[in-house]
């Protein structure tokens, strides 16, 4: 697949920490253009963000100011809103961030069959598939009875050891239960799982600033069917979202420092038509081909809070096919792009006992 322009996800680490300069740039330079005035800064970058900086890949520009140094960085991260304000994508740590609570962020994946790669693009319009931005991969691998998908930021380097690596997504011999593991700790006091298949490297770390373990962030499981009755597949997923009422300071960070809240999803069964002999989703115009894939979850139903059916109707997830090997993603607070993506992932497994 050939490579775009860098986009949210590619750019340099320089965009998250500010400590790495710019190749070829001197450090005096460096120094000048970080002695501007903190007001004058700032304005800086609204104007830049201002003028046609709305979209990618003119949005590239807001990124590039962050990458100048840290007092850039700072006022980039301080004018630039979380997407569950702003409703977009800009750094890297927005892809762990909750998505906007009023409209979906409107993405689609790319499938590769030859090489067993997935590749997640945020749509540019509203058209159902556009040429899109790119903002993560995966890559599907065999481990012994287990299937993994490893998320990475860089589409050529799909490695646990890359300083890409956003995570993983690993099955259980039969396909229909999953575990999703972030490459970070997603909270303060969170720790990495203990067992062998969750850690990142065989022996030991590599470096002390990459962390030897993942951390279990959701489970996902579908309802098993040993007779092998028609009818469309059920999903269940358990995930760790980040609270509503994290404040804006905390939303622009990678890292929550409150333990964030567990999210339970269910599919929404789909209607049988009977004209059509098939059963139905109303997906609104995003999925054009029928699938078995298709789903579109919602927060499962509490019996303990009456007021939290109306949450049952709202779609915080939906994913379905529009082409051969192309699938739109759809997703909402309190989920995030990483999250929305490896849930996606498991439906494009072979489910042994849920054929």
């Amino acid at each position: 697949m050939p490579r775009e322009e860098p986009a949210a996800a590619e750019v340099s680490e320089v965009a998250e920490t500010g400590e790495e300069k710019e190749d070829g740039q001197p450090e005096e330079q460096e120094e000048r253009w970080a002695r501007l005035l903190p007001e004058l800064l700032a304005e800086v970058v609204r104007r830049v963000e201002a003028s046609g900086g709305e979209r990618w890949p003119a949005r590239k520009d807001v990124v590039s100011c962050a990458c100048v140094c840290r007092r850039w960085r700072d006022a980039a991260v301080a004018v630039v809103r979380p997407p569950a304000v702003s409703g977009k994508i800009t750094f890297p740590s927005s892809l762990k961030q909750p998505g906007p609570r009023e409209f979906p962020m409107q993405c689609f994946i790319k499938r590769n069959k030859k090489n067993s790669t997935f590749y997640l693009y945020l749509g540019l319009t509203t058209a159902t598939v556009d040429k899109g931005k790119f903002l993560m991969a995966a890559r599907r691998f065999r481990r012994g009875p287990h299937t993994e998908y490893i998320i990475s930021l860089d589409a050529d380097d799909l490695s646990q050891g890359s300083n890409a690596y956003m995570g993983k997504l690993r099955s259980d011999f039969w396909g229909t239960n999953f575990k999703v593991y972030d490459s970070k700790p997603p909270h303060d006091g969170a720790k990495a799982s203990s067992s062998r298949s969750s850690r990142r490297f065989g022996s030991r770390r590599i470096s002390p600033q990459v962390s030897a373990g993942n951390y279990e962030v959701g489970q996902l499981s579908y309802k098993y069917n040993l007779l092998k009755s028609r009818g469309p597949r059920r999903m269940y997923c358990a995930l760790e979202c980040a609270s509503p009422q994290e404040t804006w300071e905390n939303a622009l960070k990678t890292k929550f420092r409150k333990p964030m809240g567990t999210t339970v999803l269910r599919n929404k069964a789909p209607r049988w038509h009977e004209h059509l002999q098939c059963w139905c989703l109303n997906f609104h115009g995003r999925v054009t081909v029928a699938s078995v894939k298709n789903f579109q979850l919602s927060v499962a139903a509490d019996p303990n809070d009456p007021a939290g059916s109306r949450d049952e109707e709202t779609v915080l997830l939906q994913f379905g096919k529009v082409d051969d090997d192309i699938f739109t993603m759809d997703y909402r607070q309190p989920l995030s792009a990483f999250q929305a993506f490896a849930i996606s992932l498991s439906s494009f497994g072979t489910k042994l006992a849920c054929e």
